[in-house]
Order: structure tokens, then C-alpha cells, then sequence
């Protein structure tokens, strides 16, 4: 895929750190190996060193380059206890009981994140999204003026007439089922922000309805449009349209007849959807109609990077991942 060859060069010239917290699963293993190797990122695995070289001296797997880490052994134990109970003293919080939390592999990698030890963190392989989201939303919390995290998709379409040669980025398909205008109005700054750092192209936003600038009225259209007023007032950089219907927000013919005075109809690159059903639907129609390439989820609207891994992954989705995490920190 050439947007993904291109996320994994431009990550290599960033020189960032990026945690691996599960180093006790193969596929994290071997992909440090290959992110390592094609230089994405320099890699920190958290685990018993002695397993994770014996896991790859069986599997032909070079780690040369690759940080080990015992984590509970690390001189930052206490620090980061100390620092965890600070944030969620007003939980009530003890030291004691941090120290038993920040063992948590995932706990310490994300503390890694907040204390600037790492750039980023890639997890997920084996644990599921809100055991890796969890440790996230308590340390790194959301971005300034971000009210809720929410996940996208890099969706790679083989009809390059559309969107920017064919790349997309859908959001949010993943976190917020029903997002009132203020939510929406973020998940559409984080998604544009997204299509930038890590897609490499301009963001051409459109917030999409089943109305087209007044053809229909309805409070679900009302949240929308409010959205589109909120987003535009949280990233002026960037253009923003809606409510847009898809082929309106798609093809210039259709723009030209429904949203002629639209400087995002007809062009869009970027697609935010209503709520949750529509967002997940709309990816996985996509990817098995159109036989397009569905990158993600990725986790957007943090204060710093985080991504998510599903658990059937490879080793491949995990080096794309790491990518996506390096290119994320530019944000």
C-alpha cells in the first residue's frame, strides 16, 4: 500500500521512542524486530529480557537495537507511583496502591509517555481496547480544547478519483455511540488532524448528514450543522463543511447542483460521521464493496500518542501501528 509505505518512511526520519508494553506475545516481539530494522521508530519492550531474547533467538529474530526493559525492576517505579498518585489523588488514590497499579505493564508504559521517558505507546495485541484506554484517559487524558478521544480509520480506496488519491479518513468508528455537537465538532478536528500528521495531505472536511445544506430539518441535522460551527472555531486552519450528504461530499457534479457555494463539496477527503453506527458501518462497507484498505482503529484526540492494537493482529498491523503512533506526536 503506498500510504502506508509512506507513513513508515516518514516515521523513520523522526527518530522517536515508542513503547511496546507486551512482550510476552510473539507478534510484538517479531515486530520490533522489523520496525527496528527499517529504523520506523526506536523500540522499548517491557518484559522479561531473558524471555523475550529467548523468544527470538528461537524464532531467527534480530533485536539488535531493541531496548529490553524489566520494568519491574526499573529505578522509575517509584517515581511514576508517586507521579499516578499525584493524578488520581481526587479518586482517593494512595501511594500504596499505585505502587501495586504502576506494575501493570500497561500502567508503566503510559507513565512512560506522560513523564516524557517515550514518545508513544503501542499496545493491544493481547488486551483488550479499554484495559489499553483505560490507563491512557486516567495519565494522558485528552488533548486542550478535545473533550472526548475517539478512533479513526486510513481507509485506501483502489478508485484514486476520489478523496486525496484515493486516501480517506473516516472517524469516529470506533468509541463514541452517540456524540452531541460539541463531541462531534472535536472528533472532526482530531480527524482532520490525523489526515494531516499521519496521512500527509490537507484536510478537506465533511460532516456528513442525510441532508444537504437545508434539504431536510431535523435536530439530528441541527447537531451537525452546530458541529460544523464548533469545529471550524477550533481549528480555522482547516476547511470544514456540513451537513453534507455522501455524494455531495464526494462528487463535484453532485456538489455542483446541491452545495454550490461549498468549498469542501465534491472534494472531500475526510468524513465524519453522525454517530457510531453510521461511522462502522460506512469503514466496512467500504472495505469489502469497494475492496479498499481499512488502516485502524487508530486513537485520536489524546494529549499524547497512544494506539490501539486488535487482538488478531500481525506483525505487520503492529509495525504500521508503531508508524501511526511516530507520526502522531507531530500533533
Amino acid at each position: 500500500m503506498a500510504v502506508l509505505k509512506s507513513m513508515r518512511e516518514r516515521a523513520a526520519k523522526l527518530g522517536k521512542v515508542i513503547i511496546l508494553p507486551e512482550g510476552y506475545d510473539p507478534r510484538v516481539v517479531e515486530a520490533a524486530a522489523e520496525v527496528t530494522k527499517q529504523g520506523v521508530a526506536k523500540v522499548i519492550i517491557l518484559g522479561s529480557p531473558d524471555k523475550v531474547l529467548q523468544m527470538a533467538e528461537e524464532n531467527n529474530w534480530d533485536l539488535t537495537g531493541v531496548e529490553l526493559m524489566d520494568h519491574l525492576k526499573s529505578e522509575k517505579m517509584e517515581n511514576y507511583a508517586q507521579k499516578f498518585t499525584e493524578l488520581r489523588k481526587h479518586k482517593g488514590m494512595t501511594l500504596e496502591k499505585a505502587r501495586e497499579v504502576i506494575k501493570d505493564p500497561l500502567y508503566f508504559g503510559v507513565m512512560m509517555v506522560k513523564m516524557g521517558d517515550a514518545d508513544g505507546m503501542t499496545a493491544g495485541a493481547a488486551n483488550a481496547t479499554s484495559d489499553v484506554l483505560r490507563p491512557t484517559l486516567q495519565i494522558i487524558k485528552t488533548a486542550p480544547g478535545i473533550p472526548v478521544a475517539s478512533s479513526c480509520f486510513i481507509i485506501e480506496m483502489p478508485d484514486k478519483s476520489f478523496g486525496s488519491d484515493g486516501a480517506f479518513v473516516y472517524g469516529d468508528c470506533g468509541l463514541n455511540p452517540d456524540p452531541d455537537a460539541a463531541q462531534l465538532g472535536a472528533i472532526a478536528v482530531s480527524t482532520a488532524k490525523t489526515m494531516e500528521q499521519v496521512v500527509g495531505y490537507e484536510p478537506v472536511v465533511a460532516l456528513l448528514s442525510y441532508s444537504t445544506k437545508g434539504s431536510a430539518e431535523h435536530p439530528r441535522i441541527d447537531k451537525v450543522r452546530e458541529a460544523t460551527r464548533i469545529a471550524r472555531e477550533l481549528a480555522p486552519q482547516f476547511l470544514f463543511d456540513g451537513e453534507l450528504q455522501g455524494d455531495a461530499a464526494l462528487v463535484e457534479s453532485v456538489a455542483k447542483s446541491k452545495a454550490p457555494d461549498s468549498k469542501v463539496a465534491g472534494r472531500a477527503n475526510v468524513l465524519v460521521f453522525p454517530d457510531l453506527d453510521s461511522g462502522n458501518i460506512a469503514y466496512k462497507l467500504t472495505q469489502r464493496l469497494a475492496g479498499a484498505e481499512a488502516i485502524g482503529p487508530i486513537c485520536q484526540g489524546l494529549a499524547l500518542p497512544v494506539n490501539d492494537l486488535s487482538r488478531g493482529c500481525n506483525p505487520m498491523d503492529i509495525v504500521n501501528a508503531v508508524a501511526v503512533t511516530v507520526l502522531q506526536t507531530a500533533l
